[in-house]
Order: C-alpha cells, then sequence, then structure tokens
C-alpha cells in the first residue's frame, strides 16, 4: 500500500519473514514506538448473534474496522490482525486522529446497519508498558503479494480487557454517520471442507505458565497442521466459488455512501454481475486478468495469525483435527497453554480488495459456523 509518513516509517521498516514455523522466534518482532496507540475493537455478545447465524454479519463488522482504518489513512501501512468478531491495531501519532474518527464511524454504522453494538477503543503504549507488558510487532508473508501483522508481548491482551471494562472508550459517531468502507465486500460463496473438518483454533498461553514451553507448545501445533496439504489452508487452489447473486448482497449495499439502500442495492446486483461475468469467463479488462486475481485470493488468504496467541482456521481431516486436540488438552493439563477449538463444516471469506489492479487486497478467513468466536468461548470454559 502507498507509502508516506507516520506508519510507514516503523512499520515499513520491518523485515518480511516467510515460513509460518518460524512464527514464535522472538528476534522477528519489534516493540512499538512509546508514542504509538493501539486500537481494538470487538463484537457485543458476539455469541448470541452467532447463535443466531449471524455469521456473516459478525465477521463483515470486524473487517469493517480494518477497511475503515485503512481508507482513513489513505492506503499507508499500519500493523493490524482480523479477529472474527472484531479487530485490533496499531497507528502511529499522525494517524490518531484519523483512527479514531474511523473508529467512531464505524461503532455507529456497525449499529444501524449491522444491528449489533461494537466496543471501540484507543489504548495508548505509555499505559500498556506501565502495566509491566509490551506489543511487539513482525511482518509475516504468506506469498510475495503482501505481509500480515503479527503481534506479541501481551499487550493487546490488556487493551482488549480494558476495553471490556469500559476503559479508554471511543464513543460511537453520531447516528447516519459513513465510514468509508470501500473495498470490503463478501460476495465469494461459503467454502466447504475438503478435508473432513473446518477446524477453528485458538492457543493463548496459561497464566503463569513457562514461556519456553508455550512456544514449544505452538511450534508443535504448528508442526502437526503442516502435515495437512498446503498447511490446512481452506481456500481451494482455484479459488472460492463466485455466483450471482452473491450471498453478501445486502451486506455489501450497505457499506456503500450515498441514497436509499434499495438503490445501492440495485446498483451492486449490476456491479457483481458484471464482475462474476468476467471472472466465469476468464475476460481481461486492461492490467486486470482473473486468473492471476483468483491466484492472489488464495495466496493472500489469512487463515492463520499470532495476537499473543495462535488463531487458524483449518481444512483438515478428523485424524489431525483429533491429534491437535489431544496435544492442545496434555498442554492445557500441564499448565502451559488454554484453548478453544471448534468443528464446523465450511469456512467462509470476508474481502478487502482497495484495487483489484494491485495484489495487495486481503481476504479474512473465519468458520462459517462460529469460527474463532466460537473458540473463544470454548476457551473461557478452560480454568485459568
Amino acid at each position: 500500500m502507498a507509502a508516506a509518513g507516520g506508519s510507514e516509517i516503523f512499520y515499513g521498516g520491518i523485515p518480511v519473514f516467510r515460513g509460518f514455523a518460524r512464527l514464535m522466534e522472538p528476534s522477528l518482532y519489534s516493540p512499538l514506538p512509546d508514542d504509538w496507540t493501539i486500537g481494538v475493537a470487538d463484537i457485543v455478545e458476539s455469541t448470541k448473534a452467532i447463535a443466531a447465524q449471524r455469521y456473516k454479519a459478525v465477521n463483515m463488522a470486524g473487517a469493517a474496522v480494518i477497511a475503515a482504518v485503512t481508507n482513513a489513512l489513505q492506503g499507508r501501512e499500519f500493523p493490524f490482525v482480523f479477529g472474527g468478531d472484531g479487530a485490533s491495531f496499531a497507528v502511529a501519532p499522525a494517524d490518531l486522529d484519523a483512527a479514531r474518527e474511523a473508529l467512531a464511524a464505524t461503532a455507529i454504522w456497525v449499529r444501524d446497519d449491522l444491528d449489533l453494538i461494537m466496543r471501540v477503543a484507543l489504548v495508548p503504549m505509555k499505559d500498556i508498558r506501565q502495566q509491566g507488558l509490551d506489543v511487539r510487532v513482525a511482518r509475516f508473508g504468506p506469498s510475495a503479494n503482501l505481509s500480515y501483522a503479527m503481534f506479541s508481548g501481551g499487550g493487546l491482551g490488556f487493551a482488549e480487557a480494558a476495553m471490556k471494562r469500559g476503559e479508554f472508550a471511543v464513543a460511537p459517531a453520531p447516528p447516519g454517520t459513513q465510514p468509508d468502507l470501500s473495498g470490503l465486500s463478501c460476495r465469494f460463496e461459503e467454502i466447504p471442507s475438503a478435508r473432513g473438518v473446518i477446524l477453528a483454533v485458538l492457543v493463548v498461553p496459561a497464566k503463569g505458565g513457562d514461556p519456553r514451553a508455550f512456544r514449544k507448545a505452538i511450534e508443535e501445533v504448528i508442526a502437526l497442521a503442516e502435515r495437512s496439504p498446503d498447511a490446512g489452508r481452506p481456500v481451494p487452489s482455484d479459488g472460492p466459488a463466485l455466483r450471482w447473486p452473491p450471498q453478501g448482497l445486502d451486506f455489501e449495499a450497505r457499506t456503500r455512501r450515498g441514497g436509499p439502500l434499495f438503490a445501492r442495492r440495485v446498483l451492486v446486483l449490476a456491479v457483481t454481475l458484471w464482475v462474476a461475468t468476467i471472472m466465469r469467463f476468464g475476460i481481461r479488462i486492461g492490467r486486470f486478468v482473473p486468473q492471476d486475481y483468483m491466484r492472489q485470493v488464495v495466496e493472500n488468504s489469512d487463515f492463520r495469525k499470532y495476537d499473543d496467541g495462535l488463531r487458524m482456521i483449518l481444512d483438515c481431516s478428523e485424524e489431525l483435527a483429533q491429534a491437535l486436540a489431544e496435544g492442545l488438552a496434555q498442554a492445557a493439563a500441564n499448565g502451559v497453554v488454554r484453548y478453544g477449538l471448534h468443528r464446523q463444516d465450511a469456512a467462509m471469506m470476508t474481502c478487502f480488495t482497495p484495487s483489484a489492479m494491485r495484489s495487495d487486497h486481503v481476504h479474512f478467513i473465519d468458520g462459517a459456523r462460529g469460527g474463532y468466536a466460537s473458540a473463544a468461548t470454548a476457551l473461557k470454559t478452560m480454568p485459568t
């Protein structure tokens, strides 16, 4: 994305590492500057929304945070992570006001258009470090097209807990305020498991546990996952199905600014019909090559990450899912980890494509029947 000012100075200078198995190497992570700020957002009572089968709405809300802040920062690079029912990110001082306005606008949009309540907060790094915690950032490159941020140090967990206590809150914008959600969509169909089960995995350190034992446990989980074809990537090699009209029609219409909702739906219907035709018949439009774009969709899918804990959406066999469950249960019994797993039959994708002419479009993966949020619910039932 475009390089300019604040966010680019620190984050753009972090080397990109390849090979997800290297995730836990401390040398990959750089501490955030003291004057930066952590942004956090999540859906209140997301478990109830998921029980009502509002998976797409919950995911759309989480991805909207990243889209709104990215657009507010005019495409400048900044570290972020998608959490299914929310998102976390970090911004430089020069970008703080823009990020605050984007968060406030997103919170009211989520309430007005998605009928969900989103908490949003901005937590200064100095407050996190006063707790003896830190936020360190690495950049993982799943492909040559782009990189994703990874976070360690315990600071994100503190920021999220503080937000849930009502601290550092950002008040929603006035009703009717619309964030700039250009590029946000969910046009692809659900992705059924090809190997047996879509497994949502969430693993965090046990309180008071040995950090070295936790690192070993995470590396063992990743090594198990790597046994699956494509390391368990839920997106098939030829990309997810794209049909018309898309399942996410109404959500995409609500991301657009101006005019009555009916008119926005008609516009999205027309645009998505044009896109579906181009993709189906492989029609080149200028520099846009459908086959290249779909290959990038697969390569850019964000199905595993680290934000003070390991998150993965895996398409794996029942045998591998059982092996992961047994290994994590043993690590939990040893006081090393706390974890949550959630099995489902399909994954889903929410896309952020500021420009289809560039290769750095982002595709967030979650389970289609609860995903990360349900895994987090399972984690909460474990002893602390």
